[in-house]
């Protein structure tokens, strides 16, 4: 059986829509449009939300007596934009004698490593390194 039509443009069963919920209308991006302008305007970045950190996180910046200022938060978010940016999922952030483990898409500190417990330490499920200053 052949793919649906719409104004004789195949559909891919995806969005075919006798395979939609009822109600559910299909979107067809208008003609003309270069599909340049297209895909960017449906990759288009939202507002990024500020990085969060997990109870793991926290616990070990206590015990481990690790400060960050607001600029050094502000430092994270703005290398998770660009960690996101250019594709990275899970990011091993280094700030001064400090290793975070960071989750790009759910945008969380996972953990957070000092210096002294960084020594013979393997860091695993890291797509990607960024060095803060």
């Amino acid at each position: 059986m052949a793919d649906p039509k719409i104004n004789g443009i195949n559909i891919p069963p995806a969005i075919d829509p006798a395979a939609r919920p009822k109600g559910v209308p299909v979107q067809i991006p208008p003609a003309g449009g270069a599909f340049r302008d297209v895909l960017r305007t449906a990759q288009a970045p939202s507002v990024q939300q500020p990085l969060k950190f997990s109870a793991h996180a926290q616990q070990r910046l206590e015990s481990r007596n690790i400060r960050l200022t607001s600029d050094d938060v502000a430092k994270m978010n703005a290398m998770a934009d660009k960690a996101a940016a250019k594709g990275a999922k899970q990011s091993l952030f280094m700030m001064r004698d400090v290793a975070m483990v960071v989750s790009i898409q759910n945008r969380t500190v996972i953990t957070a490593v000092d210096q002294n417990s960084m020594k013979e330490n393997v860091f695993t499920n890291i797509d990607s390194a960024a060095i803060l200053d």
